[in-house]
């Protein structure tokens, strides 16, 4: 597979859980959790699972940084 988006991140699968049309998959990168909510359709049709290897590829026109 190749892919123009540069922000790329390889981790493991941790958690999937499944709502009426979205699901949450979590990714453990080093350590740190990312999250991303995509449909249960998607789940299915990438055949995702707790503990497979997979990508959080992030594609956005803008980053924003908040401090408290």
């Amino acid at each position: 597979m190749k892919i123009s988006a540069r922000n790329q991140l390889r981790g493991k699968v941790v958690e999937i859980v499944k709502g009426a049309t979205t699901a949450h998959v979590r990714l453990d990168i080093g350590g740190s959790i990312v999250t991303s909510a995509i449909t249960n359709a998607a789940v299915e049709e990438l055949g995702l699972a707790v503990g497979q290897q997979a990508y959080a590829v992030v594609k956005a026109s803008d980053v924003m940084i908040a401090v408290d």
